[in-house]
């Protein structure tokens, strides 16, 4: 082969790579963008214990995932588990998508990087080798919070409306025109939403509720800043004075230690009677037996319950039967859009953990989210 040729071919080849490396890139700022993903601001490599991976072990997960990472991580063993039974082949694992196994962290001493597949990382910030160890956790915060926000408002729109009532005595074959209670037919133009967490989920519901004509205030743990259409930002130790102004309060707060039991029977004391309630965080931020005595006293109007304590639901359990609740089996984040978001987010962050830059959605282990 001629040297002309064989630049020909080597320019080809690069332009290629090139090429590929830029669609990446593109595909991943796209998402970055999309969502307001928060960059890290240190490179990974400077973290005590950091190496390039030999070794990323998976969860049982569908979606590509394992194809993906080999994609922007060639020569690294992809290893997929669906339970602790090979632990012996894990024992040299660098980092761990899709999962926290508190048995397989014991079991690796190497593993320094956690991706999580969610937003909500309180079972895994509880074990407590991820604190000893200073293992770097990453999540999915923003990813889903369009899709839950339309969740959110669709509860609320679906209660102000009566369509828990009705939607019962349709599949009873029944007309009850003149059933619903005075009152209860209601519009959202004009009402007040509070908002608890305004983190990647609740400002997303923050910008539809705005939308839609509400008043939206909110509760953050990291200060009052938030965006323009946000009229008051409290602090958490607000929750009770902004919850007595509220029509709506939807929970959107992250499980912490702080935000565990919150929504109990001394505020929902404090909350309108005819004020909902909406939960498309975290069951346990709820105590259960205090929001069953609310909605079966009258205390408030009704909820929206994506999220319960506990989780699933038993059959018999009192919420089911509860006035003017709406239950779905936590499923706010699911959507026709398929994982393609969250398969970007892994995706860039495996070639970044790799190549030792600035992670993407770093979780403060210390605060939990």
């Amino acid at each position: 082969m001629n040297r002309t040729l064989a630049g020909m071919l080597c320019g080809c080849v690069l332009s290629l790579v090139s090429v590929g490396i830029t669609q990446a890139a593109e595909g991943a700022a796209d998402v970055i963008t999309r969502f307001g993903l928060q960059e890290a601001p240190t490179p990974v490599r400077e973290r005590p214990g950091w190496r390039k991976p030999k070794k990323i072990v998976i969860g049982g997960v569908g979606f590509g995932l394992a194809d993906a990472i080999r994609s922007v991580a060639p020569g690294v063993e992809v290893v997929t588990v669906g339970d602790a039974s090979s632990m012996a082949k894990l024992a040299d694992a660098d980092a761990m998508i899709g999962f926290c196994n508190p048995q397989i962290l014991a079991a690796s001493s190497s593993i320094r990087w956690i991706q999580a597949l969610s937003a909500g990382v309180e079972q895994c910030v509880s074990v407590p080798i991820v604190r000893e160890r200073n293992v770097l956790l990453t999540n999915m915060q923003r990813v889903a919070g369009p899709v839950i926000a339309e969740h959110a408002m669709a509860m609320m729109l679906a209660l102000s409306r009566g369509l828990d009532l009705a939607i019962p005595a349709q599949a009873k074959g029944q007309w009850l025109r003149d059933a619903l209670p005075p009152g209860r037919m209601s519009v959202i133009d004009g009402k007040t939403v509070l908002i608890v967490g305004l983190g990647g989920i609740g400002t997303e519901i923050a910008k539809r509720a705005h939308a839609m004509g509400m008043k939206v205030s909110a509760t953050r743990a990291s200060g009052r800043t938030g965006p323009d259409y946000v009229s008051y930002i409290g602090l958490p130790d607000e929750l009770p004075k902004l919850a007595a102004e509220a029509d709506f309060i939807v929970n959107a707060a992250p499980l912490t230690p702080e935000t565990k039991g919150i929504f109990n029977a001394a505020l929902f004391g404090k909350m309108r009677r005819t004020a909902y309630f909406i939960n498309i965080a975290r069951g346990g931020s709820v105590v259960t037996d205090d929001l069953v005595a609310a909605l079966q006293g009258g205390k408030i109007a009704g909820a929206g319950l994506d999220v319960t304590d506990p989780e699933p639901l038993p059959p018999q359990h009192p919420l089911w039967s509860a006035p003017n609740v709406i239950i779905t089996p936590h499923v706010a984040g699911e959507s026709d859009l398929g994982r393609e978001a969250e398969l970007a987010v892994v995706k860039e962050n495996v070639r970044r953990y790799v190549a030792g830059e600035k992670m993407l959605s770093v979780v403060d282990t210390a605060k939990g989210y």
